[in-house]
């Protein structure tokens, strides 16, 4: 399909004209919004380089944002947290100056672990889903999951051959949100299963952890402790939320 092209347009053939090359041309942002930019720079006049730049600018920020609401939607997050809506004043053991600074994503970017350790209701899952969208927010790649969930889905994968698979699509993502570890006592499988998974990500990326139980006393690794602190807390950042 090919649009006429000849000068003099009217400015309803011409209105006509854009709103088809935009639908061609998969150019929702422009399309919606060019009538009224295209007001506001004949009012504020601007020239033609500035009206084309706006419109650009337009679409290229609503895709920024569309991508990042799919990248938020994919990390499966059970509810909408951010740091904004945390109550730091609640918390006065949470050091906010450490986590608007993991809220950076240095972190992620190095693919170093996180693990946020604190008694239940002192905001770790609050904090792991904030953190996690943050990184989704600038373009990570963000999988949130509970840790029973995980580990059942290892058990599962074992028991039908697909574990190699399953430990493949967890350690694919940027940044892997395990939250709720500690509330349940793992059995040897369990707990060996589940290291697989951050032995897959370590060193490459990474992982964040909320837990109710310090690891060096997490009665869920009696078995596997020296492995879990090798790869969970030998080398990343260490958050204290209790």
């Amino acid at each position: 399909m090919t649009l006429p092209r000849q000068r003099g347009l009217t400015e309803q053939a011409a209105t006509t004209a854009v709103d088809q090359a935009c639908r061609m041309l998969r150019l929702p942002t422009i399309r919606s919004q060019f009538p009224d930019l295209a007001e506001t720079a004949s009012r504020e006049q601007m020239s033609y380089l500035g009206f084309l730049a706006e419109l650009l600018l337009a679409e290229c920020d609503d895709r920024a944002r569309r991508r990042s609401e799919r990248r938020i939607k994919a990390a499966g997050f059970p509810r909408d947290k951010s740091l904004r809506k945390f109550d730091f004043e609640a918390n006065p053991n949470i050091d906010a100056a450490m986590i608007h600074t993991l809220a950076k994503c240095e972190w992620v970017k190095k693919g170093l672990p996180l693990c946020l350790i604190g008694d239940s209701g002192t905001g770790k899952s609050h904090l792991l889903i904030a953190l996690g969208t943050e990184a989704a927010m600038v373009g990570y790649r963000v999988k949130y999951v509970l840790a029973t969930k995980l580990v059942n889905e290892l058990v599962e994968a074992a028991d039908e051959k697909q574990l190699t698979k399953t430990i493949a699509r967890y350690g694919r993502v940027d940044l892997l949100c395990i939250d709720e570890l500690g509330y349940m006592e793992l059995d040897r499988r369990g707990a060996e299963l589940l290291f697989q998974v951050l032995t897959e990500r370590e060193e490459k990326n990474s992982v964040v952890i909320a837990s109710n139980e310090s690891f060096s006393k997490a009665h869920m690794f009696r078995r596997t402790r020296a492995r879990q602190g090798r790869n969970c807390t030998g080398s990343g950042s260490d958050a204290d939320a209790a």
